[in-house]
């Protein structure tokens, strides 16, 4: 009876392993743990697709808020030269010939449809407007202080909208009053940092509705008829041609607001959500290019992104904008009428002191 009692304990009681034993097992596991980090850590930063995963997370740390970040993962001085980098290979992109292939169809297609996008890696919407000239762009109305898309398009009677152009924000208060390089609203340049002479890069549409991408001087938009346009790049889609090259230039992974125009002159906004997992994270430019080209594009355009992408048809926001604190607050969007001929912009730019709204501009400075 005693034997089967002590060999019931036996089975069924805690097993405890003896005290070596238990320290032989804890120095396996963290002899592992520490050959898992010794092995990624090697894998980060010495193997080619370690290298090419830290730049692209370096690159979308460049394109946010947190730039300063990135030095962590690539340096400060390797920082510097990407960000040098990437506007030198911003103003190629922006020098391409664009031969304006478009012919915009005289026989006038007022539709404005929204079609959702999706794939593994993000979600977004395409926003077709087939007619260009119902496209205008639209300022703050607010003195001192950008204006919420949604507002613009309620204050104006738009029929819908996306964020324009970049904006001095480098305390990142989100004021959005402060633009970054030229505004022109119905042929008028209402706003301009820089001289006459001084090549910048835009993004806009001439009086006929062909689309305008690329460096230009504002005396030239004046010359070629642009009749409204923002600053913002990089135009990387010229004459049916993608000029990104591949997923590790396209500039990390970000909320995307875009403008493309395909051969009959339709517009194409492209709006990705991001910085939401499990809903969302974003696109490179590259993942942008190839849609727009599947979708027949011959010219496209970045505009700005990140917090600042918003969508708006129909009275409400259409997709998720990234920023916890609601829509941002700009001073540009390009928007959709049925009347673009009764739009009126007030500059509200004109005789300000502009330093008195941030004046540290830095490449990349609408930090999205």
């Amino acid at each position: 009876m005693n034997d089967y009692q002590g060999y019931s304990l036996a089975q069924s009681g805690p097993t405890l392993l003896p005290k070596p034993r238990r320290k032989r097992y804890m120095r396996f596991f963290i002899l592992i743990f520490l050959f898992v980090i010794c092995s990624f850590v090697c894998w980060f930063y010495f193997s080619a697709s370690g290298t090419n995963y830290r730049y692209m997370i370096a690159d979308t740390l460049i394109t946010s808020q947190h730039r300063d970040f990135a030095k962590y993962l690539i340096g400060e001085n390797e920082l510097n030269r990407r960000v040098d980098e990437y506007m030198k290979k911003f103003d190629a992109m922006g020098m391409e010939k664009d031969n304006h292939n478009v012919l915009v169809s005289t026989k006038k297609n007022n539709a404005v449809n929204v079609e959702p996008i999706t794939n593994k890696k993000y979600k977004g919407y395409l926003l077709y407007v087939h007619n260009p000239q119902m496209i205008r762009v639209v300022t703050t109305s607010i003195m001192g202080q950008g204006e919420q898309i949604l507002s613009m398009v309620k204050r104006t009677g738009a029929i819908a909208g996306v964020n324009g152009g970049a904006f001095d924000d480098p305390n990142y208060d989100g004021n959005g009053f402060r633009p970054i390089g030229i505004v022109m609203a119905d042929g008028k340049l209402l706003y301009s940092d820089g001289g006459m002479e001084d090549p910048v890069n835009v993004v806009g549409l001439d009086r006929n509705g062909v689309m305008v991408a690329g460096r230009y001087k504002p005396s030239e938009l004046v010359k070629m008829g642009v009749k409204d346009a923002v600053t913002f790049q990089p135009k990387f889609i010229v004459n049916g041609k993608g000029l990104v090259k591949n997923e590790a230039d396209g500039w990390g992974i970000a909320p995307r607001t875009c403008m493309a125009q395909t051969k009959d002159g339709t517009i194409i906004f492209l709006v990705i959500d991001g910085r939401q997992p499990g809903y969302s994270i974003g696109a490179t430019l590259y993942d942008a290019q190839q849609l727009l080209l599947e979708k027949g594009a011959v010219t496209a355009a970045n505009l700005d992104g990140g917090s600042s992408s918003v969508l708006v048809n129909d009275g409400q926001v259409v997709n998720r904008p990234s920023s916890s604190y609601g829509m941002r607050y700009l001073p540009t969007a390009f928007l959709v009428f049925d009347h673009p001929e009764k739009v009126v912009n007030k500059n509200l730019w004109s005789g300000i002191n502009m330093s008195n709204y941030n004046s540290s501009i830095k490449p990349f400075a609408a930090k999205q």
